[in-house]
């Protein structure tokens, strides 16, 4: 998914005149999983490339810019005819949480399985957005991750909540074996396995295939878990102003580490600075600059 969050800061629900209402800022960034993830790859110094399907219009233009600017691969962006990049709306409150408003324009009919080139020449690929378009098609992640294990890439799947399909973990159970790491918050742990506990939430992926299974927890940190490991890696403590995009920067910064052949547990703590780094200002992409940046908080454990 790629896309322009137009993110509202400090709503005020009251209104100052019969159609005007304020908020605190107003902002417009780049964002959806794919390009959170590659942007933040991209800073930490790994060769990125997106996949995903953009309009040939102003939000298209932006996202684009904001891509080239970080060094990410853009030449294998779609631009289907008649496709407008989607815009999502999100209304982010004081503490950092937040919620977001979606249209049909998320949909585009892209096919990154027919990328055959790019990921065959990849040493990982991540499904931004799994349950989400076009990774809402059980054929269309079956394909992907077939070919990408095929090719012997790594697999990693970051999850959604399923926005315009009714869908769950069954629908997609001959692809599931083919995710090495898949990584739900606990929102969609909870959706998705009908269960409130994150160790029940992780046994229900393994039980499903998935090898490896990460619930984010927010200010919790993350639980890990595998058929022969169970492992908590707390959060760091910092002033949080917005969530966005912070589970995609944790998946950026794991998949850096596991491609470095760093040890789970040190890549789930980079994974964990670089989620938390990101809190820090408004906008997914904002504040992480580099992997210096990320080591300094490791090495500190204080907010950047």
């Amino acid at each position: 998914m790629a896309l322009v969050d137009s993110i509202i800061k400090g709503f005020d629900p009251n209104p100052v005149s019969a159609s005007g209402y304020r908020a605190s800022s107003c902002t417009l960034n780049a964002g959806g999983e794919a390009v959170n993830e590659s942007v933040t790859a991209a800073k930490l110094g790994l060769k990125a490339g997106i996949l995903c399907a953009l309009g040939n219009d102003t939000a298209g233009k932006l996202v684009t810019e904001i891509l080239r600017d970080a060094g990410v691969e853009t030449s294998m962006i779609a631009r289907p005819n008649g496709h407008s990049t989607p815009v999502t709306t999100m209304f982010v409150n004081d503490d950092g949480t937040r919620k977001s408003v979606t249209c049909k324009a998320h949909s585009s009919g892209f096919r990154p399985q027919d990328s055959r080139e790019a990921i065959s020449s990849a040493k990982a690929v991540v499904l931004g957005s799994l349950f989400r378009s076009p990774f809402d098609d059980p054929d269309t992640v079956l394909e992907t991750v077939g070919l990408a294990k095929g090719n012997g890439c790594l697999v990693f799947a970051d999850t959604k909540i399923p926005n315009f399909r009714k869908l769950s973990l069954s629908d997609f159970r001959d692809a599931l074996p083919s995710i090495d790491y898949i990584t739900p918050n606990e929102d969609e742990a909870r959706f998705l396995t009908g269960l409130t506990d994150p160790e029940e939430m992780a046994q229900v992926f393994l039980d499903h295939g998935v090898r490896n299974v990460i619930v984010k927890l927010g200010d919790k940190g993350c639980l890990f878990r595998n058929s022969d490991v169970r492992m908590m890696v707390p959060a760091f403590e910092v002033n949080a102003v917005d969530s966005t995009g912070a589970g995609d920067n944790f998946m950026a910064g794991f998949v850096s580490e596991i491609l470095k052949g760093t040890g789970i547990e040190q890549s789930l703590k980079f994974a964990n600075a670089c989620g938390a780094i990101c809190t820090t200002a408004v906008g997914a992409c904002t504040a992480l600059k580099d992997r210096a940046q990320v080591l300094s908080l490791l090495e500190g454990r204080r907010a950047p």
